[in-house]
């Protein structure tokens, strides 16, 4: 047996190890890889979920004897609820040590998964759901204001294309791997995800509380390689001489303070002030480029949340092949949605270095729009080596949406709110993907007369809010620099002293 599954093993542990070299040589070293993927890991775990319930959707439909609405209504009552747990999350964020808030929300959340698959009907499942939207809340809020305080902001969207790509991992997972042991056993699936979230709180636990206001952000580390007096391959030695240093990458503040932008008085008079809840959520709603980008990502989010809860019943029945393969093809759709996010944000970042100071938003834009553009073929088609290939553009280009609207969203909100204004943005966001369940499910039963060619109508219909959010995106380059030069005269060395928001927590 040695022989056999020796050289295999082997194989397998040196990519495994040089994977994680390079994962590390990207990101900047240890401590930012580790970051990075305990943060990856968390939104992996709730996309997971997500994606469980409509790879299930057919056991589940056989198991409880419900409906296509009734599927929805389970992924739907997490996200409502979650919505409304995010407002006081937010807050929590903004004043709580972080790390100790998600990793208690880890706790909680494992043992209500583990709830989930003791229910023995439809009322109980749709009980231990509702639990479980409660604690996935914490997950938005904590952890935008994590990367704001972990990563300088010439580099966010690079960051949270690394991050978002757990996110993405974590639905691949769902479709294929549990939504497979779900055709045997659902509640074996959802065992099987409540798992990882007691182990990766341990390891939130012993993550480190980062300074607030980005003061204590993560600086990388000389990469390893021959500069610096070390071997190749290896990091340079302690007290060896350490590459020349250039100037820091600039940021967006940085930039718009280049360029003489002015800030908007109104809003930074507003900002200066002690803010209660109430005043917190006047302020992230008059920010303008923070409601455009709300919407937005509510749009993409929607259509998105259809597509993990019936995607993979869509593509069995359009393209004839059997759920177990068309699980299988999600994966590969799913590769397109990882290459998304991993170009877009470093793409945005490299633009706003050449002075494009509304590089992410126009990224954002051009996505958007190349996402209405490459479904629509895909939809049209029967045959799945025709659909593949628009599939997988169009799932590229819908991810690569997210890591510099989740950029730009720091950039324009002060420090002092990050918590907050993702907890409100989660909850304008999340309140409207909530829906999308449902409204998938009973448009396709009610309006279009279920089946696949009711779910195909309905996802051509449903491309309308995309094509919303592209309008949308374009027009939010109008106020972006003002709302990032606002923030930057509130970060500037002669602003006014940190707010006693700031030092909480």
């Amino acid at each position: 047996m040695t022989a056999i599954f020796g050289p295999p093993a082997r194989a397998l542990r040196r990519g495994g190890a040089a994977a994680r070299r390079q994962l590390t040589a990207a990101v900047g070293g240890p401590a930012r890889t580790r970051a990075v993927v305990l943060l990856a890991c968390v939104l992996a775990l709730a996309s997971a979920d997500t994606a469980t319930v409509g790879a299930s959707a057919v056991e589940l439909r056989r198991a409880l004897g419900i409906g296509n609405t009734d599927v929805g209504l389970l992924v739907t009552v997490t996200a409502v609820v979650g919505a409304v747990f995010s407002l006081p999350f937010g807050v929590l964020a903004d004043r709580v040590r972080r790390t100790w808030l998600l990793g208690f929300a880890l706790l909680t959340w494992g043992a209500a998964m583990l709830w989930s698959a003791t229910a023995g009907s439809f009322g109980q499942l749709l009980v231990a759901r509702l639990c479980l939207g409660a604690v996935t809340a914490a997950a938005g809020p904590v952890t935008a204001s994590l990367v704001g305080d972990w990563f300088p902001g010439a580099e966010r969207g690079r960051i949270y294309g690394f991050i978002l790509t757990g996110d993405l991992l974590g639905a691949g997972a769902g479709f294929a791997v549990t939504g497979d042991i779900a055709a045997l056993s659902w509640q074996a699936a959802f065992v099987i995800l409540a798992l990882p979230a007691f182990v990766l709180a341990w390891l939130v636990f012993r993550l480190p509380e980062p300074a607030r206001g980005g003061r204590g952000a993560l600086t990388p580390e000389p990469r390893a390689g021959p500069v610096g007096g070390g071997q190749p391959g290896r990091p340079a030695p302690p007290g060896s001489a350490a590459p020349p240093a250039g100037p820091p990458p600039a940021d967006a503040h940085q930039l718009a303070r280049a360029k003489g932008i002015p800030p908007d008085p109104g809003l930074a008079r507003r900002a200066a002030a002690r803010m209660s809840f109430t005043g917190a959520v006047r302020y992230v709603l008059a920010v303008r480029t923070n409601v455009v980008l709300i919407i937005s990502s509510a749009c993409g989010y929607y259509f998105l949340a259809g597509v993990e809860t019936f995607g993979s019943e869509f593509v069995g029945g359009q393209y004839h092949i059997a759920q177990v393969v068309a699980n299988l093809l999600l994966i590969v759709v799913g590769a397109g949605a990882v290459a998304g996010v991993l170009v877009s944000g470093p793409l945005s970042d490299a633009l706003l270095r050449r002075g494009h100071l509304n590089a992410r938003v126009m990224t954002a834009a051009v996505a958007a729009t190349a996402t209405v553009l490459l479904f629509i073929p895909a939809l049209v088609t029967h045959s799945s080596l025709t659909a593949l290939p628009y599939v997988f553009f169009a799932a590229a280009a819908l991810a690569a949406q997210n890591p510099p609207i989740d950029a730009a969203r720091l950039d324009i909100m002060p420090p002092w709110l990050w918590g907050r204004a993702e907890g409100i943005r989660t909850f304008l966001r999340t309140a409207a993907q909530a829906l999308a369940p449902v409204l998938f499910g009973a448009v396709s039963d009610g309006i279009f007369g279920g089946g696949t060619s009711g779910l195909r109508w309905t996802f051509a219909v449903m491309l309308l809010p995309l094509a919303a959010s592209a309008a949308l995106l374009y027009r939010a380059g109008r106020h972006y620099p003002s709302d990032v030069a606002t923030v930057a005269s509130l970060l500037a060395p002669a602003a006014a002293p940190p707010r006693p928001e700031q030092s909480r927590g």
